[in-house]
């Protein structure tokens, strides 16, 4: 309801949950206050069961974003983003979100805009780039445009 889906259900259960982020244009309910000077948003469903029965246990979208400084490798523990705690207003720990010795771990969610039908544009290549594009060309038949 926060934003136009205009791809297949099955589509979105191959990529949701996991370690790609979906973008799509935003529907008139979503918080205006959420990504103001763009009509898209990023939907996200970590296969991470902690994160998981957080977002069951609210009404709404969770806005979240890394907790790390922007172009530097992703954080896979609380204790890598100790420098940025005395910003935040409230840490939860469910444990490690992968393979602390995975640098493939490190490269976030891969980004893919899926708001043009029939269309698709990597937007962060992220760490299921291969399997993404795979899918969205042979199976769905989706052309890749340049970002």
């Amino acid at each position: 309801r926060y934003c136009h889906v205009n791809v297949p259900d099955e589509l979105l259960r191959d990529l949701l949950p996991g370690p790609v982020t979906v973008v799509l244009k935003r529907s008139e309910e979503l918080n205006k206050d959420l990504n103001p000077f763009t009509s898209l948003v990023g939907v996200r469903i970590p296969n991470h069961p902690f994160i998981r029965e957080l977002a069951r246990a609210c009404s709404g979208p969770l806005a979240l974003t890394s907790a790390n400084i922007s172009c530097q490798a992703s954080t896979l523990t609380v204790s890598e983003f100790q420098d940025l705690w005395p910003q935040l207003s409230l840490i939860i720990d469910g444990g490690p979100i992968g393979d602390v010795q995975s640098p493939e771990c490190r490269l976030g969610s891969t980004v893919v805009d899926l708001s043009v039908s029939g269309k698709f544009t990597i937007i962060r290549p992220g760490c299921a780039l291969t399997s993404t594009v795979e899918m969205l060309r042979q199976k769905y038949g989706l052309i890749q445009e340049s970002s």
